[in-house]
């Protein structure tokens, strides 16, 4: 099981993700239970994760959240680069957990 802290994460990583809604919770939950990310660059993994959201983010009501954690391994240590967060329903990927 992948364990990330606040230590483990740039500042700019943590800048974005409050940016973008995302906790640090997420992403472990996404790194350790999420899909394979199509979308992830080359020499980069990408794990997704859908969320069960029922909440408002900037005024809006959504019922899911995605979270897209993007990452390397360096030195046997996962080095977050970034994460990104889309606010929906009814994802068509796999269905995340509460």
């Amino acid at each position: 099981m992948i364990k990330i802290s606040e230590a483990d994460l740039h500042s700019h990583i943590k800048k974005r993700m409050l940016q973008r809604g995302i906790t640090v919770e997420e992403i472990e939950t996404a790194l350790n239970d999420g899909w394979e990310a199509t979308d992830a660059k080359p020499d980069t993994i990408g794990k997704t994760f859908i969320f069960r959201y029922n909440g408002e983010w900037e005024g809006v009501f959504y019922k899911e959240k995605e979270v897209s954690v993007y990452y390397k391994h360096v030195e046997g240590e996962i080095v977050v680069l970034t994460a990104k967060a889309r606010y929906g329903k009814e994802f068509l990927q796999e269905r995340g957990k509460e």
